[in-house]
């Protein structure tokens, strides 16, 4: 298996189904894979858009109760906030 972290990794089909729950932990990780039939891109095994979209959400919904909970000073200046966050 070819590691390449901008273009999809070529993985053959039998390898591809010995070695499932690796593959999808790299998927999971980000990494993309092409499998190939007898040298023949077939199917392309990437990261889910639902996973990233719920992952998107949580982040936003975690920002979201961090503001809530660690309110700005009403009129401070941005330098006055990056000062306080150094004492």
């Amino acid at each position: 298996m070819k590691d390449n972290r901008i273009a999809p990794i070529e993985i053959g089909a039998y390898e591809a189904k010995t070695r499932l729950p690796e593959l999808l932990r790299a998927v999971q990780a980000g990494k993309r894979f092409t499998i190939t039939n007898r040298g023949r891109a077939v199917a392309d095994l990437v990261p889910s858009v639902a996973a990233a979209e719920v992952d998107a959400r949580r982040a936003i919904e975690k920002f979201q109760d961090f503001i809530q909970a660690h309110p700005a000073k009403p009129g401070a200046s941005v330098r006055e906030l990056i000062e306080e966050g150094r004492e």
